[in-house]
């Protein structure tokens, strides 16, 4: 009972952790199943009770050293603002609580049940791309072997009887997730060996993946053999769970040939023993000596926190204004290449379109400060393109090393396509002192310069050039443009972020 009180006490510390988890939850059908995993981790523990009954309980303090570290964890992932993160360690948290409290041996009689939780933290939009990607291959290669001709770009393709694209609803993440839950619960009650147990796992992660493309490709040769009047709406979402309920059944029930929960004595409910857990007898000392500490690690990482956003100074940024003192690129508003990306929140905002002779470019600088989660510089809702209504697609991107001078730049690199129009577009983030094009590097920078007391200043740097035929044509007017202008670009960030700091 001391237990679940300290747990209680502690995921009240972090109630806005688990506000934003509760949150998603009621958001998201697609983690919809997190309400079900705190009854499905008690369920497997009532069922080791008679097991639990004959552990020895005591105070571990070895599992504190983890405790802080997942405390630090959180507090670096608050800073950086990687949710996903922040609640992770705070879940993990959990486990480690009742190592504390009872002792290794009953941590370990339970550590399924309690990894379980580790489930109910919304977790999966990572795959979505990749996930598209697999779709939109396996789609294409399944729709050439039947012999239906089919012209790709990105994740867009079209047939002789229609154009289609395979969207975040198509990925299959949806899918992928209710498998890997279900299965996970499943292989630990079904199957005794660990060997079982992941070979079924795995067998869950596999199979909604090669499901949903098939999936994906029956969808398509529906529509294309009925003329475009079947499956090309929201009935072809509905295909889709039909699809996959019959493949999850059949899964299971392969899966249940070889069952062995027979075998495992120790998960079976004895009817004869009492359903209360038999305690030994612990030090009263020493459990409320382990509460202290327990409460104490946990509460440090919160309150640096709320020090360091008390220390935040809302005052408004000055306006960016970039000009080429050399002269040699000209503003020119008459160049733009009418796109502009999508950022959420409140950021100040640079746009600006130069030219040099027959050469024009298109900078957009983004700066942030003072994030939070609805307004940040790093976030898969800032985006290149917005929806298929603007006329802009994003067919490719990958990351481009630009040699200047002593130095080396990494940038990600977009092809965007319009009916008329071609963009080549490069971006990269600027942090203070350092600039990446990654924004898992980015946002561990991040982390670091707001714990450090620099701020949790940043910005985004994208230039744009078009081009006709060949991408080249516009990456070196780019290259030039940047190795003119990245100077003026990083005295003018840093002119901005010594307003606040200086």
């Amino acid at each position: 009972m001391i237990t679940l009180l300290v747990i209680a006490l502690v995921l009240g510390i972090y109630h806005e952790t688990i506000e934003s988890i509760v949150a998603i939850w009621n958001r998201s059908e697609t983690y919809a199943h997190g309400f079900l995993i705190a009854p499905f981790s008690i369920y497997m523990i009532w069922k080791r009770r008679s097991v639990l009954a004959t552990v020895k309980y005591h105070p571990d303090y070895m599992p504190l050293l983890v405790l802080a570290g997942l405390g630090m964890g959180w507090l670096l992932a608050s800073a950086a603002g990687v949710m996903v993160a922040e609640q992770y360690a705070l879940v993990a948290m959990i486990p480690m609580i009742v190592w504390a409290m009872l002792g290794f041996h009953a941590f370990n009689t339970i550590i399924f049940p309690l990894a379980y939780l580790l489930f109910a933290v919304p977790f999966g939009e990572v795959f979505i791309p990749p996930l598209i990607d697999f779709t939109a291959d396996f789609t294409v290669s399944a729709l050439q072997a039947t012999g239906i001709p089919v012209y790709r770009e990105g994740s867009f393709f079209s047939i002789p009887s229609g154009n289609w694209s395979v969207v975040e609803a198509c990925s299959g993440v949806r899918y992928l997730i209710a498998s890997v839950t279900l299965g996970t619960l499943y292989a630990y009650l079904t199957y005794h060996s660990l060997s079982r147990r992941l070979i079924f796992i795995a067998f869950s992660i596999v199979v909604p993946i090669i499901a949903n493309g098939l999936r994906a490709y029956l969808i398509v040769m529906t529509g294309h053999l009925s003329d475009m009047r079947l499956a090309v709406g929201v009935d072809h979402l509905i295909y889709g769970w039909i699809f996959f309920g019959l493949v999850m059944l059949l899964l299971f029930w392969i899966g249940s040939l070889w069952r062995e929960d027979h075998l495992d004595e120790s998960m079976s409910v004895d009817n004869s023993s009492s359903t209360d857990l038999r305690f030994p007898s612990v030090s009263v000392k020493a459990t409320l000596g382990m509460v202290g500490l327990v409460v104490a690690i946990a509460s440090i990482w919160p309150m640096y926190m709320n020090y360091l956003n008390d220390e935040s100074n809302p005052q408004q940024m000055p306006e960016i204004n970039i000009v080429d003192p050399s002269g040699k690129w000209e503003s020119d508003s008459t160049r733009s290449p009418n796109w502009t990306p999508r950022y959420i929140g409140s950021p100040e905002q640079f746009i600006g379109h130069f030219h040099h002779e027959n050469q024009s470019v298109s900078l957009y600088v983004t700066y942030y400060r003072n994030q939070q989660q609805e307004s940040k510089l790093i976030s898969s809702s800032n985006t290149l393109v917005t929806d298929l209504s603007s006329g802009w697609r994003n067919v490719g991107e990958n990351e481009r090393k630009l040699p200047l001078g002593a130095t080396e730049l990494s940038v990600n690199q977009d092809f965007l396509h319009a009916a008329t129009s071609r963009l080549l577009v490069w971006r990269w983030y600027w942090l203070i002192d350092q600039e990446t094009a990654s924004p898992y590097l980015g946002k561990a920078i991040q982390a670091m310069n707001w714990i450090l007391g620099k701020g949790d200043d940043g910005a985004e740097i994208i230039v744009a050039a078009a081009y006709e035929h060949d991408p080249e044509e516009a990456a070196s007017v780019l290259r030039e443009f940047i190795g003119d202008m990245k100077p003026v670009i990083n005295e003018r960030l840093l002119a901005v972020h010594s307003t606040y700091h200086d």
